[in-house]
């Protein structure tokens, strides 16, 4: 699959009366603190699987650095570019309420940071709680740019919905390229050289011989464990698997859920999941492997699979119990099952509570987008496709590929000085200009049946809103040269995910399936391969924001 790692906006209006509201409730919080960090974004050469590599990191560390919170916090963030590539920071899921130009969006909601260049973040972090992310928001860097945002609750973790942690335990599964993300940017048909845990290969890699090491959790028996799984590749959907254990899964992108307990957890890129395991298995060692999900059947499974695996291991005291026998190994699902996917992310329900806030009955507006692959020609208007070489594959919102406009200055900052800039932007149509049987598998390998679909133009595409109004996208994935699923994220916002299906949308059938009770909200949808999902928000936080498919940056500017 081809992908390319550009960026998307979305603009809004500003309502005086939100901000009274939001800094009278600010105003309460008077002893939240501040938390100050300064990432220094350099590039340093890093050995693995025989290969060294020049790659960019933030304070020399890969993954970067964690930042940790308290609900209410102030954050500061002083970015110190000696890379020489321009940079931006994005914060994932944290809602920037009123403080859009903090999101890190290139020329949608600021410039970049030059090379020898500081810039300094600063945004509140309120109403959110639980496991977020940043990372890079430039080409592909994020693929070595990118580390954790924990947010905790500001009365202590006794106020969890769910039984108090003995120890919290980021998890962070990446991917290694061996090959310059510039250059990946550009041409993305490789794949990468596989996949890591906490930046560590585990022992199913080696080097001459010699097996990579592996991440290590040191477990003692009885004691309960809180997860924060973040999914930071560039492209796939993982499984994650502890062997002789069962997950819990508590939340999801910072918002609370059901609890649900699974023996598998599937997370799409940009995702976040918070998941309790308990030590309750005998003395021993056992792994925990995370595996790039199927693509499908053939011809589309992509060949090898990428698989990174650590070790949990028991100890009683000082004495753990790692070395003393081979660890248990895990049962993985088929190469090309991806029901369980599709069986987890359905499983998800909003936790019952106080503080989950009401599905809205109805939506103001409704949009049908198909996500997928299309190709334009390197030159002209006319060119071979199927894969020639006159020809470059992009990723699509309704047949459209997105491009930044030829503008000055950032899209947020046009559209607050009314400057006429975005008048360059083009409205989304509602619908795709033409429709087709979306999850015709025929359409999949190459050939005059995909040919004819093909074609696809690049665009600065817009949507506006009303402040306040309800949104509801239906997001339609097509088999047009592929059948990956496609995650889609929108800054700024949380989603209610209403429901999700395999095939086509219908909505004589399938709005009656909408879960208007409990849905679970998210900042990351996740489209089903050859399926769709129907989510619903609210457009309440004036600003410029973007919206995307997570995988590859096939983005849409939303207006509010």
């Amino acid at each position: 699959m081809k992908i390319q790692c550009l960026s998307l906006p979305i603009a809004a209006t500003v309502v005086a009366s939100a901000v009274i509201v939001v800094l009278s409730a600010m105003a309460l919080r008077a002893a939240a603190a501040v938390v100050e960090h300064t990432f220094v974004v350099s590039e340093m050469n890093m050995t693995h699987l025989y290969k060294e590599m020049l790659v960019t990191v933030v304070n020399g560390q890969f993954p970067g650095p964690m930042i940790e919170v308290t609900e209410g916090d102030s954050v500061v963030v002083h970015v110190v570019n000696k890379s020489p590539r321009n940079i931006t920071i994005h914060w994932h899921g944290v809602k920037q309420q009123l403080n859009c130009w903090a999101d890190g969006v290139p020329m949608i909601t600021q410039s970049p940071i030059l090379r020898n260049q500081n810039f300094t973040y600063r945004f509140n972090v309120t109403g959110q709680e639980g496991t977020l992310w940043w990372h890079a928001h430039v080409t592909c860097l994020r693929a070595t740019l990118h580390g954790a945002f924990i947010i905790r609750p500001r009365d202590g973790a006794s106020s969890y919905p769910f039984p108090n942690p003995d120890k919290d335990v980021p998890i962070i599964i990446g991917e290694w390229w061996e090959m310059d993300l510039d250059e990946l940017d550009s041409f993305f048909d490789d794949n990468p050289s596989g996949a890591t845990m906490n930046g560590k290969f585990g022992d199913l890699y080696n080097c001459s011989g010699a097996k990579k090491d592996g991440y290590v959790l040191n477990v003692e028996p009885g004691k309960t464990y809180l997860l924060r799984i973040i999914n930071a590749v560039l492209v796939s959907e993982y499984y994650l698997k502890i062997a002789g254990h069962k997950f819990t899964v508590v939340a999801t992108d910072a918002n609370y859920v059901n609890p649900y307990t699974t023996d598998i957890i599937a997370i799409a890129p940009g995702e976040t999941i918070d998941a309790l395991v308990v030590a309750d298995a005998p003395p021993g060692g056992y792994y925990i492997t995370a595996l790039e999900s199927p693509k499908g059947p053939p011809p589309i499974a992509r060949i090898p699979k990428f698989v990174t695996r650590g070790t949990v291991w028991y100890s009683t005291g000082h004495v753990s119990s790692n070395g003393t026998a081979p660890p248990v190994a895990t049962e993985m699902p088929d190469q090309h099952d991806t029901m369980p996917s599709f069986y987890f992310h359905g499983n998800l329900t909003s936790l019952n509570d106080t503080q989950r806030p009401l599905v809205p009955e109805r939506a103001d507006e409704s949009l049908f987008i198909t996500v997928g692959l299309g190709s334009i020609c390197r030159r002209g208007q006319s060119c071979k496709r199927s894969g020639s070489k006159e020809s470059i594959i992009v990723a699509t919102m309704n047949n459209i590929s997105f491009q930044l406009p030829d503008t000055t200055m950032p899209l947020l900052e046009a559209h607050y000085y009314h400057t006429g800039d975005m008048d360059v932007l083009q409205e989304l149509p509602d619908r795709l200009p033409m429709v087709f049987n979306f999850t015709d598998r025929g359409l999949i390998p190459w050939g005059p049946k995909e040919g004819q679909l093909e074609p696809t133009s690049r665009g600065s595409l817009a949507r506006r809103f009303r402040h306040g109004a309800v949104v509801d996208i239906v997001f339609q994935g097509t088999a047009v040269m592929q059948s990956d699923s496609n995650p889609m994220h929108l800054h700024g916002h949380d989603m209610f995910v209403l429901a999700q299906g395999i095939g086509n949308y219908d909505a004589a059938r399938d709005v009656a399936k909408y879960n208007l009770v409990d849905p679970p909200v998210r900042n990351s949808v996740l489209v089903p391969r050859i399926g769709w999902a129907a989510i619903r928000f609210v457009a309440e936080n004036p600003g410029a924001y973007r919206i995307s498919m997570s995988s590859s940056t096939c983005d849409m500017v939303l207006c509010m």
